[in-house]
C-alpha cells in the first residue's frame, strides 16, 4: 500500500464512503503479508516510496505468481518482476494481465510521468540487456529514460557527438564492461550524477566484470556511484534515490529527453 492510496482510503472512512470493518481488513495487510514462502512487503511503498520488488531467480514459477499477486492486491504504486524466466513471465501474465515486459523485467501499474529525465548509455551492444533492465525499472518509477547504445571508449566521437543530451540530463546511468572507461568518460562530461554499472561482459582479464568494477571505483571523475556487477536494476533504484520525490515542473532534461526519446 503506498501512501496516496492510504490516504484514499482514510478519506473514504471520513466521508463514510467505506465500511471500518473494510478499512481494517485492509490496513491488516500492513505491514507485510506472510504467504508461508515469502513474507511480502507491503509497508515498503510508505516507508522508501518504492515497492518491494520480485527477483525471479530461485523462485518456483509458482511463489512468483503469488508474490504478485499479492503485492497488486493493495496499493495502485509500480510492480516490478526482474530477471524473470520465459515460464515464470507468462504464468505471472497470465494470472496478472496488464504487466509490460521488457527483457526479463516485467512491470504492472507504471507510476505517473516525472518530469526529470536519465540517460542510459552502454558501452556496447553486448551490455544491452543489462541497460533494458535500468530502463524497465526507470519508466516503473515514472522516469523518461532515453538511450544511447554502443557509445565505448574505443570509438570515442560516438559519445562525443551526445554531449548536449549529457548535460541536459539530470542523472545519466554509464553500462559498461571490458575495462569500464566508459563511466570516467561520462563522469567527465556531465554534471549530473553519475551511477556506473560494470557488466560481465569482457576478454580474459576482465574477470567476469571485476576489472570493469575496480575501474569504475577507481575512476577520477569524482562522486561517480557504482553499483555491483549487471545490476541495471539497482541502478535504477540509485537514480530514484538520488533524484527523490517527484518534481513538479518541466525543465531542459524534460524537454531534450523528449525530443531524443524514439
Amino acid at each position: 500500500m503506498d501512501e496516496p492510496a492510504l490516504r484514499n482510503l482514510l478519506q473514504r472512512l471520513a466521508a463514510s464512503e467505506v465500511d471500518p470493518d473494510e478499512v481494517v481488513r485492509q490496513v491488516r495487510q500492513l505491514p507485510f503479508a506472510e504467504l508461508g514462502y515469502a513474507m511480502v512487503d507491503h509497508h515498503r511503498e510508505l516507508r522508501q516510496g518504492r515497492p518491494e520488488a520480485v527477483y525471479g531467480p530461485g523462485k518456483s514459477t509458482a511463489q512468483c505468481v503469488g508474490i504478485v499477486t499479492e503485492l497488486l492486491s493493495t496499493g495502485d504504486g509500480p510492480i516490478v518482476l526482474s530477471r524473470a524466466t520465459d515460464e515464470q513471465i507468462n504464468a505471472v501474465q497470465a494470472a496478472c494481465p496488464g504487466a509490460v515486459a521488457t527483457g526479463r523485467t516485467v512491470v504492472w501499474r507504471p507510476a505517473p510521468g516525472r518530469p526529470e529525465g536519465v540517460v542510459v548509455v552502454t558501452a556496447g551492444t553486448a551490455d544491452l540487456v543489462v541497460a533494458e533492465e535500468c530502463r524497465a525499472t526507470l519508466v516503473a518509477f515514472g522516469f523518461r529514460a532515453a538511450l544511447i547504445a554502443d557509445a565505448g571508449v574505443a570509438g570515442l566521437q560516438r559519445i562525443l557527438a551526445h554531449v548536449a543530451l549529457l548535460q541536459a540530463a539530470d542523472a545519466v546511468v554509464v553500462v559498461a564492461g571490458m575495462e569500464g572507461a566508459l563511466a570516467s568518460v561520462v563522469g567527465g562530461l556531465t554534471g549530473a550524477p553519475v551511477v556506473a554499472v560494470p557488466t560481465s561482459v569482457g576478454y580474459g582479464a576482465s574477470l567476469g566484470g571485476v576489472t570493469a568494477l575496480l575501474s569504475m571505483l577507481a575512476s577520477c571523475a569524482s562522486g561517480i556511484v557504482v553499483v555491483g556487477i549487471d545490476n541495471g536494476f539497482g541502478a535504477a533504484h540509485a537514480v530514484a534515490r538520488l533524484l527523490g520525490p517527484a518534481a513538479v515542473h518541466s525543465g531542459p532534461a524534460d524537454q531534450a529527453l523528449a525530443a531524443a526519446d524514439p
